[in-house]
């Protein structure tokens, strides 16, 4: 699993034929996102459901997705410390992936690491993305399930309106709940809550209070979790998800194609000369990106 994603990241030369052997393996495993600001106890409450979900037997895999150095490109906390508790568990693999720029939380290859981990058997596979406020919504394209974690005392009910953050969330968490606030913190989440557009018989994202570091309330987010995949799939929710999910990947894949083309025409001759013709008036740009697109 290590090696593949590991092909992954670097989008080895052989990635199309291990995504065709891949592909036929996936499509049992639970993906449940994970996303909140920074400091609210993401990674503390990733290890934490890990044991809740380890304790129902499930095989579980988790994708933490870092800051990049800026140096090295590689995952800031790529040591997962915080989860140094399960690495001698074989029921769990822990994958550290760098950001490596790339906005909106998460890797630019997640997808296909994911894909790694469905083929490989995992039960649930859990995805801790960075912690970059307004733009983690990208996260709830990736996921089955988006657990939306938030901490008293933060402003996170008011800021979690002004992200988006309240249409994507399937279940909200409410962590270090032992601190004075939270349950202010949940009433402003249920009332802001309520005055979202939500279809007749649709979900109703319900919240959690935890304090991960002692390990209390997650059996209660597990549960939610199970619910939540049983609502996707007796609704058909979770087949839109996916298909819309893989229109998405299929799309970025071959606008890739496409681009990494294009940038091989950086000295060709009809570039240059299209160039020209717009420079002389003899045409415009986006005829002349036509003419391009039509020739590549």
């Amino acid at each position: 699993m290590a090696r593949l994603i590991s092909l992954v990241e670097d989008r080895s030369p052989s990635l199309r034929e291990v995504s065709a052997a891949l592909t036929p393996h996936t499509g049992s495993a639970h993906i449940v996102g994970i996303t909140g600001s920074p400091g609210v106890g993401k990674s503390t409450s990733t290890s934490a459901l890990v044991n809740a979900l380890r304790g129902q037997g499930k095989r579980v895999g988790v994708l933490a997705v870092d800051p990049s150095s800026p140096f090295s490109g590689g995952a800031l906390l790529g040591d997962r410390i915080r989860m140094q508790d399960h690495a001698t568990d074989d029921g769990v693999y822990i994958r550290s992936m760098a950001s490596r720029g790339h906005l909106g939380g998460l890797s630019a290859s997640a997808p296909q690491a994911l894909r790694v981990l469905d083929a490989a058997g995992c039960d649930v596979v859990l995805v801790e993305t960075v912690g970059v406020g307004q733009s983690e919504v990208e996260i709830a394209g990736l996921a089955d399930t988006t657990l939306v974690l938030l901490a008293p005392g933060m402003g996170d009910g008011i800021q979690a309106a002004k992200a988006g953050i309240l249409e994507i969330g399937d279940l909200f968490v409410v962590n270090k709940a032992d601190r004075d606030g939270a349950e202010a913190t949940r009433r402003e989440l249920r009332s802001v809550i309520a005055m979202t557009d939500r279809a007749d018989g649709a979900w109703k994202p319900p919240i959690v209070l935890t304090v991960a570091t002692k390990g209390e309330g997650v059996d209660e987010v597990a549960e939610q979790i199970a619910a939540h995949r049983k609502h996707l799939g007796e609704s058909g929710e979770l087949t839109r998800r996916r298909l819309a999910r893989l229109r998405r990947e299929i799309e970025a894949l071959a606008l890739t194609e496409v681009q990494s083309r294009f940038a091989g025409l950086s000295g060709d001759a009809r570039l240059d000369t299209l160039a020209e013709q717009v420079l002389a008036g003899e045409t415009d740009p986006f005829a002349a990106a036509d003419t391009l697109v039509e020739q590549v």
